[in-house]
């Protein structure tokens, strides 16, 4: 099992996505281990985005995820980081495949809906930059036999 991190974006927020890119998820056979409404200071977008500092983008990165409430969910299963990644589609919106999540809602790289750990040691920082460890539930549903074998 693995876990990773998700950000709805302000722009998916606005937009009434939460629900359809949660349910996306779930629906592939993932769990939610955690979840929050919440609104990005700029002190933990800065520590969000440390590995892109300096670049030209940074500052519009910054200012874009603190514009308005996120959706931040711990989402677990099987393989979950590379599986969450192929679900969300490729950054640069054009490029996103129909049927992934960026391929289906979004236009440009600038308002992509949504953001997903991209290896196993981001996706723990992440986790842990939004959830203390106490807000993680390991649970098991009624379904997972069906889903995922022991």
């Amino acid at each position: 099992m693995e876990r990773t991190l998700i950000i709805v974006k302000p722009d998916g927020v606005q937009r009434g996505l939460v629900g359809e890119v949660l349910r996306r998820f779930e629906t592939r056979g993932l769990r939610v281990a955690a979840l929050r409404l919440i609104r990005i200071d700029r002190d933990l977008a800065a520590r969000h985005y440390a590995v892109h500092q300096g670049k030209p983008f940074y500052h519009g990165l910054v200012a874009y995820i603190t514009s308005g409430p996120v959706a931040v969910a711990a989402i677990e299963g099987p393989d979950a980081i590379q599986v969450v990644r192929r679900m969300v589609g490729a950054t640069r919106s054009n490029e996103a495949a129909p049927g992934t999540i960026r391929g289906d809602y979004a236009l440009t790289v600038g308002r992509n809906i949504i953001h997903a750990s991209d290896a196993p040691e981001t996706a723990a920082f992440e986790v842990d930059l939004y959830f203390a460890p106490s807000d993680l539930h390991a649970y098991e549903r009624a379904t997972d036999p069906w889903v995922f074998p022991n």
